[in-house]
Order: C-alpha cells, then sequence, then structure tokens
C-alpha cells in the first residue's frame, strides 16, 4: 500500500470537516469513552491533524455543536419556524448526538460550552417570539421555560438505548404541549 501524500495546509479544512463527521459517527457509535485516535482513523487522517484542529474532546464536541446549532439558528430564522419545527429538529440532533450531550453537559462551565448554550438561548427567543406573536403559545410560557423542555428531552434521549429515541422523546415532549398553549398534532408532536 503506497503511503499517503501529504498534501501541507490545504487539506485542513477538509480534514477539519472529515473530523467532525468521523466524530459525530464514532461517538454515536461508541459513546462519550470512544478514543479519540477512532475519530482520527474514520476520518482518514492521522492523530496529528486531529489535535491539530481539536486539542480536546470537549474542543471537538463544540464544533459539532457549532454545527448543529447552526442548523438550529437557520431554522429559527425561517419562515416555517415553529415551536415544534425546533423540538424536532433539536431531537434528531439529539438521537445522534447523545455521548457528545454528555460530554458538553459535564463541560459546562467550560466557556466554549457556555458561548453555544447562549446561541441556543438567543434562537429559543426567536422562537418564542414568533410564536407568541402568531398567538400559538401562552403569554406565561417564557425562553426559559423552552430551554427548560429541550434540556430535559436531550437528556432523557441521551439516556435512553439507540432503538428507543426517537418514542421516549415524542412521549417525553407530548408532555409539553398543554403547558406551552399549542395545538398537538400526530404522534405527540407540535406543529
Amino acid at each position: 500500500m503506497p503511503a499517503k501524500t501529504n498534501r501541507g495546509p490545504v487539506a485542513g479544512p477538509a480534514n477539519r470537516r472529515a473530523l467532525i463527521s468521523a466524530a459525530r459517527t464514532v461517538f454515536a457509535e461508541s459513546g462519550y469513552d470512544a478514543p479519540l485516535n477512532a475519530v482520527a482513523r474514520r476520518a482518514g487522517v492521522g492523530q496529528g491533524s486531529l489535535y491539530r484542529h481539536f486539542p480536546d474532546r470537549v474542543s471537538l464536541a463544540v464544533a459539532v455543536f457549532d454545527e448543529n446549532i447552526g442548523e438550529l439558528e437557520a431554522f429559527a430564522r425561517s419562515k416555517r419556524s415553529s415551536l415544534g419545527g425546533l423540538i424536532e429538529l433539536v431531537i434528531e440532533q439529539a438521537i445522534v448526538s447523545t455521548a457528545l450531550i454528555e460530554l458538553t453537559m459535564n463541560s459546562a462551565d467550560d466557556e466554549r460550552v457556555r458561548v453555544l448554550g447562549e446561541r441556543v438561548a438567543a434562537l429559543v427567543d426567536e422562537v418564542v417570539a414568533v410564536e407568541r406573536d402568531r398567538g400559538r403559545i401562552g403569554a406565561e410560557v417564557d425562553s426559559a421555560d423552552v430551554l427548560l423542555a429541550i434540556s430535559m428531552l436531550a437528556a432523557i434521549v441521551s439516556r435512553t438505548p439507540e432503538q428507543d429515541r426517537r418514542s421516549v422523546a415524542e412521549r417525553a415532549w407530548a408532555l409539553f404541549p398543554a403547558s406551552f398553549a399549542v395545538t398537538v398534532h400526530g404522534a405527540g408532536m407540535v406543529e
């Protein structure tokens, strides 16, 4: 087998993207304690490249969540934005990112993780304001309530066996609509 050609700095952005993608997969398959060399192997890069981009586990988790939050921010600013849609997207992300949820929960005092939390709070503020303007959420409901619901959902999903995550998330979310004064449709999810 021929040795890999070192492409130098031009490979950096592609390596970073490959590492983030690999981290999603490796942590989803092997959990929080998955060896970081497995991430590098899956990405097809050397361990040195991994540590150049992500010097620790939290850095890697922050990069994955940064992308996840980018998706949530785009949704919150879209015309189809709704509380139920936001929660559905959070659930989809949580189902495949359970180990990363645990990792960031354990690192809540880390400034990098706090910044992510601030971004989530800001996008939830946007969605709550839109839902309130549309008359689909009670005036007594504030962003802190929605953030609490999201945290509870993420926590329960992260501790549920993979095959049961979707149904458990839907059951858990079904408990909130009456409190938020929104209409429930379908399998317990909010429109």
